[in-house]
């Protein structure tokens, strides 16, 4: 972690797993997360830690479906995740920016934003077979991502003037 000792490191060693080579969403278990992602925002890892990129990986391919991302694949109250959380792939965004992936978070970006409404929202889920907004609506998560990732990946005022 950026702030090495104390808890941080009880949380690497509790988290981390050899093999695979990347983080888990929990102490005990395997499980994937996307959540994971965010260990970036959260200034827990660095973009170019090789823990981190072996994460973001492992999360993006175990839980991306097509242009969207499960929040986890893994059965909870209500059964298995049918649908992607919009928020999840703002996440995926962010990092693929921050690891040097632009084109990949700005083809990302440019899909999400496809998916608004005619009014310019976002619902919490997306069916990522159909593209058909589900759940809350409007979802402010999904918009603070949107809005977010808009001012990441926009062009600095001193290169448009």
């Amino acid at each position: 972690a950026l702030e090495g000792g104390g808890h941080a490191v009880g949380i690497e060693e509790a988290a981390w797993r050899p093999d695979p080579n990347r983080m888990s969403a929990t102490f005990e278990g395997d499980d994937l997360d996307a959540s994971l992602i965010e260990l970036l925002d959260l200034r827990f890892l660095k973009p170019d830690d090789p823990r981190f990129v072996s994460t973001l990986e492992a999360v993006e391919k175990g839980l991306r479906r097509g242009s969207t991302m499960l929040r986890y694949d893994t059965e909870d109250d209500f059964g298995l995740p049918e649908t992607a959380f919009n928020v999840c792939t703002f996440w995926l965004i962010e990092a693929l920016h921050a690891t040097g992936r632009d084109a990949d978070a700005r083809a990302l970006f440019e899909e999400m934003v496809a998916r608004r409404t005619p009014a310019g929202l976002l619902s919490e889920d997306i069916d990522p077979k159909t593209g058909e907004l589900w759940g809350n609506y409007p979802q402010t998560y999904s918009l603070v991502g949107l809005i977010n990732c808009a001012g990441l990946l926009s062009k600095s005022w001193n290169t448009v003037r």
